[in-house]
């Protein structure tokens, strides 16, 4: 058993945790997500938390972390979605004028205790990014019906 330590406590606290940039911006998102993974790793850092695995998608985040006791998950989203939004704004300046007065991340969040199925979870958010790629090229409109071979009307 994976087990860390304070001074009168031995702990074993892991999290998946999911949150996405306000109105889902992919566009913005993909400009900046190298500066996003780094500020959110040092944000961790400072806190003590440990993140197992983590992945970045084109409209959200996943990350599987180990956070202290000492801390509630909501005062460690509540000090990364926000400190990480006024260093996303500081290091992109012109964001700002565009897409409002630093609110970069949505209000909520998800987040799942990991406990048995900790295996399940770190392959998921490992390969969370081939998933939505199939599942985008399934959910595809065809413009030729596959069939005939003829255009689809753009009313059905």
């Amino acid at each position: 058993m994976d087990s860390n330590s304070l001074a009168h406590t031995k702990w074993n606290c892991k999290y998946h945790i999911v949150f996405t940039p306000k109105y889902r911006r992919q566009i913005i998102y993909k400009q900046i997500s190298a500066d996003i993974g780094q500020i959110i790793r040092m944000l961790c850092a400072r806190k003590g938390i440990t993140i197992i695995e983590a992945a970045a998608m084109p409209d959200h985040i996943h990350l599987y972390v180990s956070i202290p006791p000492k801390y509630s998950v909501a005062e460690v989203m509540g000090y990364i979605k926000g400190k990480s939004s006024l260093m996303i704004f500081d290091r992109h300046a012109n964001l700002k004028y565009r897409y409002g007065n630093r609110h970069f991340w949505c209000r909520g969040y998800y987040v799942d205790t990991v406990g048995r199925n900790e295996k399940t979870i770190k392959e998921y958010v490992k390969n969370q990014l081939q998933e939505d790629i199939a599942t985008d090229q399934i959910s595809l409109k065809e413009f030729t019906d596959p069939f005939t071979g003829e255009p689809v009307s753009k009313g059905k």
